[in-house]
């Protein structure tokens, strides 16, 4: 799952949101790290859609203008649960790698 899928997905779980607000929450969540253009967003939704992650949850018309509202299903929010656990324990292996003392993990080469 990509970084951008996964911080979608996120913002779907706990309540139904529409295209602008998934841009909002992505932001929020990565803590501005991650800017979702409208494209972007669109195109991860189709994917999240036709994989059974995301479903459509209504739309209403807004000063005008047609809001669609996503959700996440079950399958979707366990997804998000177990790209959670992935990246936790990915970051605990990464920090045990860091925490080694320099030079103590890299191979030596041409042997003597």
């Amino acid at each position: 799952m990509t970084q951008q899928a996964y911080l979608i997905l996120l913002t779907l779980v706990d309540e139904r949101q529409h295209g602008y607000g998934v841009i909002k929450q992505v932001a929020e969540l990565s803590g501005g790290d991650v800017t979702l253009a409208a494209g972007t967003l669109y195109g991860n939704l189709d994917r999240l859609l036709a994989a059974g992650m995301v479903a459509a949850d209504g739309e209403e018309i807004v000063d005008g203008r047609l809001r669609r509202y996503y959700r996440a299903t079950d399958l979707g929010a366990q997804a998000a649960q177990a790209e959670t656990e992935n990246l936790a324990r990915l970051a605990a292996r990464a920090q045990r790698l860091l925490d080694r003392p320099r030079g103590l993990n890299r191979p030596v080469l041409g042997g003597a």
